[in-house]
């Protein structure tokens, strides 16, 4: 099929590369422009950076609000294109373009979780599985009728952890629709069951000892790679990169013992930090230079 592929995140690159195996014209990858990062610099979108290493055309359009970014759209003859993670609202008339319209890899089992960050909604809930879902594209956000999907059990993953293992199996479930395309019925979202993921606010990455541990080491694990979780520790931003449940008693944010924290009915135990402007280490080995003391309490 000639295709025209819409992503930005490394989530996408894996889709992309399996329409290039799968041996799709892909006429053209649509992107988000490079963004200031790293101090600053502009810097290229993992698919873009993909695709001109796969020799392929990019176009990174603003948004597609403008005619002639629309009608250079138009003008590739699609038979379809395939969109995951892009960024952008598709216009309707985007979305009309190709021949048999624009598919989309969701990472979530729909309705649950429409929107910006399904995966780190997932685990911050607590669901038991997660799961990509093809479907096709129509005005509202993730509404369109569902046509293939699958199941992940969430366990103990990061935010980035299970996104790379969803990454996989969409590209996977995708090449199988497009192989075997107008053979899978296209089934519409129920009513029930709808949740919505929105945008993660930095401001949520703060870890409020007065929750309990389950859910903040649910916190850690979704905010894992980024933004990441994060205390304060005697004025200092320390991030924490992983962390377990526990048993303990104590006032929530006191410091029970070397790397246990008290929280709401429970503790958390730290096992990986980074402290602000330091290389990220284990746990323990933070604690002896810190100069916290048991009964210390945490803000």
């Amino acid at each position: 099929m000639r295709l025209a592929f819409m992503g930005t995140p490394d989530f996408a690159v894996t889709a992309l590369d399996a329409l290039v195996a799968a041996g799709h014209e892909v006429a053209a990858v649509y992107t988000q422009p490079p963004r200031p990062a790293n101090r600053g610099r502009l810097t290229a979108s993992p698919v873009q950076l993909r695709a001109e290493a796969l020799g392929l055309a990019v176009r990174s359009p603003v948004n597609f609000k403008a005619a002639e970014d629309q009608e250079a759209f138009a003008a590739l003859q699609l038979d379809l294109a395939v969109v995951a993670a892009y960024g952008l609202i598709l216009p309707q008339a985007v979305l009309d373009a190709p021949t048999f319209g624009c598919l989309n890899i969701h990472a979530s089992l729909l309705p649950r979780w429409r929107g910006a960050a399904p995966v780190q909604r997932a685990i911050l809930a607590g669901d038991a599985e997660t799961g990509v879902t093809i479907m096709r594209m129509e005005r509202g956000l993730d509404t369109g009728a569902m046509i293939r999907s699958e199941k992940v059990a969430i366990g103990r993953q990061t935010a980035g952890e299970l996104t790379a293992e969803l990454s996989v199996l969409g590209g996977q479930l995708m090449q199988q629709v497009l192989a075997n395309f107008g053979a899978h019925q296209e089934v519409p979202q129920p009513g029930e069951g709808v949740t919505y993921a929105h945008k993660i606010d930095k401001a949520e990455a703060r870890i409020d000892w007065g929750l309990d541990a389950a859910r903040l080491e649910r916190l850690v694990r979704a905010m894992q790679p980024s933004p990441g979780a994060w205390f304060d520790a005697g004025g200092v931003r320390v991030k924490l990169i992983a962390a377990e449940a526990c048993s303990g008693v104590g006032e929530p944010g006191t410091a029970l013992e070397p790397g246990l924290i008290a929280c709401s009915g429970s503790a958390l135990r730290l096992l990986t930090v980074q402290a602000e402007g330091k290389a990220r280490m284990p746990a323990d080995a933070w604690w002896r230079g810190c100069g916290l003391r048991a009964g210390d309490r945490l803000p």
